[in-house]
């Protein structure tokens, strides 16, 4: 299984924040995910940013896949 590690949307129409999930890469955006690893918030001045930084380094060491939206996002958390 090929996982990868992405922002999953909620939030209301013009309101949105994201989760950063762990999932099957081949899923859609909203689907169940593996494990959640933290939240983003980019209505909020600055934007919010929680993430679990020690399991999101164990699923890159296992072989998951960042997106480059949440690379640039862990890069500025």
């Amino acid at each position: 299984m090929a996982a990868t590690i992405r922002l999953k949307k909620m939030g209301s129409k013009g309101k949105p924040h994201f989760k950063i999930i762990v999932c099957d890469q081949h899923k859609g955006r909203n689907t169940k995910a593996i494990e959640e690893l933290g939240f983003y918030d980019p209505s909020k001045n600055p934007a919010f940013i929680k993430i679990d930084r020690e399991r999101a380094s164990y699923w890159v060491g296992v072989g998951a896949q960042m997106t480059d939206t949440v690379k640039s996002i862990v890069k500025n958390a």
